[in-house]
């Protein structure tokens, strides 16, 4: 709520946006997309969001005081650093004084929240847990309405809404929802109101607000994945219509009926016992002497971290560029797990280039495979395509497997699956902790399509529904030429260029779709891949191409690719198409490529606390793949953990830094975008994406009970749509706990090479991008290409930044990180 404008306006219909504003924004799992868990925050500078997050809700935006004194002990909070932070704030003659007071200071708890002190109420003064008894049934309901598949049987009567389905099976059931006779009558009620409801249950508008946001923020889960389906049904692939407003007026029935039955009709409401006013719950809150040292150590925390990867970059000596071709390049997305997979290849192969760019490869469209009944989006969640590419495969339909037969669940089919195979079931689970295995339980990124299928590329004429086939002619070559101009590759063409999508395969991980491509909605990127390098090697668009000035040669090549990064394997596509001098160089390639996984699965493995390291790499990698199959293996991998850097310039910048995975990489060439309009897409993506990954780790990490998903073990799936912890829980939101354990919770820092000059003039043109650096949602330093410079954004200006940090140089890689488990300190390496 903007508090300055809206303080003194209490209308419902205020009330309920400002409320949805405010809740989690998670969607099911089969879109699950990282975003900005505090989103609503966002407006304000994130030391004051994470302050009024804290005394609105109750959320933790630091680590314990205790901890950062851990931190500080071991290194990782530099005494040089903290000094110069302290000088930052409270100004040289008082930071001595500081230094001593943050290092002195002791643990302070302050669980205290506002939201959920009103209708505590309930519980202290009328004696009544409304949750306890309320929020099993709902949950229950709630769940079999938007159920996408796990229930045998449909919910009846949805076809008109949640809302009115609850009144038609009032109306035509022999026993009621409802046992009050006052809630009857008011289900019963066609005009029936929310408003009418507070009365009863508030008793004054001027609380109305408090009231609602304790009553949705009791399960902000449900009510936020509400919220999300209202506006965005599509979520759903068998969509359901619900709506907010019909989620709160039930359980405002609910809450009524539970009061009836235990006082009557005549309890006074709680708003008239206990007097509360909206306006308070918006109110800022100064902030403290605690709130100051924790801001204070958060940035040392930050910052000697950073320091040390600008220290590397001022030690990277210039690249030297040779006047051959690449022997082949490779576009691979900007996910950090790619960093060490590109640092790898290019030690095996130092001829080979390698580039990063989103990996949906610019081509935005929903994807139908063979026998699918649903289409489903492959590009970054915010955009809304216009476009369906259809898969065609002669394979068979997949045999339904026998354990997960509807059948099954009748009484006598029932017991006797039960007698039999349910004994081979029980073999199997035991055969697979010994010796983890593929099995129809395994979601695999390969499986996403055929390799084998033709794709709806090109435009024919047809449509379905608004979704225009395929992709015309010009609009291949806009989507070519954009992805080369973004990462300044418009010449010097290799004969091989190889675009690498990638997916995650997994057999025991309800979140999924949050370990595929995040550029491509939480799936693999293989269809993304193939397409792409479809429409380069068309000659009719790179004759549309050649006359924008991007002349791709004609034994120039694009192939296709998918990166499985759980098992560190790859997959090629349509290698058909290659003439006969590429595919012999492909095969050169390949083993190329696998060399660079197995040696990309060791560095992963020190990660895993049951890998053994004293193998080969080989063995090591084939250890590591199964982890993928194992039903007993809640970390297959750690996605996006220790992610702390966005770097948007040439690779040259860091050649031959080791940034321990840490760092999206988008390829960028100032020189060829002198005005920034590459730069201006490129950060209108990384900013909220890069920095939305960043963030939801960082909270989940901070406060894993309420801004994360807790620990996965016990986690139900409720209707495909979300996790829970029992068959009652709220729907958990933010990242499980085994996503996180290792994460160092810092947040994301951009950085960019351009003149500061350009850079700030994007700022400036983009609003939204703006708003999360002058914020500091994301830190932000420019590389001023001719000096090599480090510029600071501080205050709506660049300031000139000078490392302190010492780097090591180290000869080989290996030797220095297989028996690590820890994050790593930036080193410059020579070799592998």
């Amino acid at each position: 709520m903007n508090h300055s404008k809206h303080s003194h306006a209490y209308g419902l219909d205020e009330i309920m946006h400002e409320l949805r504003h405010y809740l989690p924004s998670q969607a099911p799992l089969k879109d699950f997309v990282h975003h900005n868990t505090l989103h609503a925050f966002q407006h304000l500078p994130f030391h004051q969001a994470l302050k009024q997050a804290n005394v609105q809700f109750g959320y933790t935006g630091y680590l314990s005081i205790d901890e950062y004194k851990s931190l500080y002990k071991e290194g990782k909070i530099k005494s040089e650093i903290l000094q110069k932070i302290l000088s930052n704030h409270f100004g040289q003659e008082e930071a001595v004084h500081w230094a001593v007071k943050i290092l002195e200071s002791p643990e302070v708890e302050n669980p205290y929240s506002k939201v959920g002190s009103f209708r505590a109420h309930w519980k202290v003064d009328y004696h009544i847990n409304l949750d306890k008894v309320i929020h099993p049934f709902l949950f229950r309901l709630l769940s079999a309405y938007l159920d996408q598949g796990i229930s045998l049987w449909a919910f009846p009567l949805e076809a008109n809404g949640f809302l009115e389905s609850i009144r038609e099976i009032h109306a035509q059931s022999y026993s009621s929802l409802f046992k009050s006779d006052r809630v009857k009558r008011l289900i019963e009620d066609p005009n029936l109101r929310l408003e009418s409801l507070l009365v009863i249950l508030v008793g004054k508008p001027e609380a109305y607000g408090w009231y609602l946001f304790d009553q949705q923020f009791a399960h902000p889960g449900w009510s936020g994945m509400i919220s999300v389906l209202e506006d965005q049904p599509e979520s759903l692939l068998d969509r359901k219509s619900i709506k907010f407003e019909d989620l709160v007026i039930f359980e405002c029935l609910l809450e009524i009926d539970a009061l009836d039955q235990k006082f009557g009709e005549n309890w006074i409401p709680i708003g008239v016992r206990f007097p509360h006013h909206t306006s308070e719950l918006f109110e800022n809150n100064p902030f403290g002497e605690q709130d100051l040292i924790l801001q204070c150590f958060q940035e040392a925390f930050e910052w000697s971290y950073y320091d040390e990867v600008l220290a590397g970059i001022m030690h990277v000596k210039p690249a030297f560029q040779s006047p051959n071709l690449p022997s082949f390049q490779a576009l691979f997305c900007i996910d950090d797990r790619e960093c060490s997979t590109r640092r790898y290849l290019e030690f095996i192969d130092p001829n080979c280039a390698t580039y990063g760019t989103p990996g949906f490869f610019n081509v935005e469209f929903y994807f139908q495979p063979e026998f699918g009944k649903f289409h489903t989006k492959v590009c970054p969640a915010p955009m809304t395509p216009k476009y369906l590419i259809k898969e065609t495969a002669d394979h068979k339909k997949l045999q339904k497997d026998v354990h997960f037969n509807q059948y099954n669940h009748s009484l006598v089919r029932g017991w006797i699956s039960a007698q039999t195979v349910g004994f081979w079931s029980a073999v199997n689970l035991v055969k697979n902790i010994f010796s983890p295995s593929s099995s129809a339980l395994e979601v695999s990124s390969f499986k996403h399509m055929d390799p084998k299928g033709t794709l709806s590329i090109e435009h024919q004429g047809e449509f379905e529904g608004d979704l225009q086939i395929g992709f015309k002619l010009e609009e291949m070559a806009d989507r070519v030429e954009g992805m080369l101009r973004s990462i300044g590759l418009m010449d010097r063409f290799s004969p091989l260029i190889y675009l690498v999508g990638h997916g995650a395969s997994s057999i025991n991980n309800t979140h999924y779709a949050g370990y595929d491509c995040g550029a491509c909605c939480g799936r693999p990127g293989s269809v993304n891949a193939r397409v792409a390098a479809h429409m380069a090697n068309d000659a009719r668009v790179r004759a549309i191409l050649a006359e924008r000035g991007i002349e791709i040669e004609s034994n120039t090549q694009f192939v296709g690719a998918l990166h499985d990064t759980t098992k560190d394997e790859i997959e090629f596509y349509d290698l058909d198409v290659l003439n006969p001098e590429n595919a012999k160089a492909h095969l050169e390639n390949v083993k190329k490529f696998n060399k660079a996984l197995d040696v990309n699965s060791v560095e992963r493995s020190r990660r895993f606390a049951t890998q053994s390291k004293a193998k080969s790499s080989i063995s090591i990698h084939e250890s590591v793949k199964k982890r993928a199959f194992s039903l007993f293996e809640p970390r297959p991998e750690y996605n996006h953990a220790t992610n702390s850097l966005c770097i948007v310039s040439r690779k040259s910048t860091i050649k031959g830094l080791f940034l321990d995975r840490r760092a999206f990489l988008n390829s960028y060439d100032y020189r060829k975008d002198p005005d920034g309009m590459a730069l201006t897409k490129i950060l209108g993506a990384a900013a909220p994406v890069c920095g939305g990954i960043n963030l939801e780790y960082y909270f989940s990490r901070m406060d894993n009970a309420k801004l994360g998903a807790g620990t996965k073990l016990p986690h139900n799936v409720m209707g495909l749509i979300g996790v829970a912890n029992g068959a009652d829980g709220d729907l958990q939101t933010g990242l499980p706990y085994q996503m996180v354990e290792i994460h160092d919770p810092i947040r994301l820092m951009l950085i960019v090479e351009h003149d500061p000059e350009v850079v700030m003039r994007v700022f400036e043109a983009n609003p939204g991008t703006y708003e999360w650096i002058k914020n500091y949602w994301v830190h932000f330093v420019v590389i001023e290409p001719r000096t090599k410079k480090f510029f600071q954004y501080k205050d709506g200006e660049f300031v000139q930044y000078i490392p302190v940090s010492k780097i090591e140089h180290i000869e080989h890689l290996q030797d220095n990180v297989k028996d690590k488990a820890g994050n790593l300190p930036v080193y410059l390496i020579d070799s592998i």
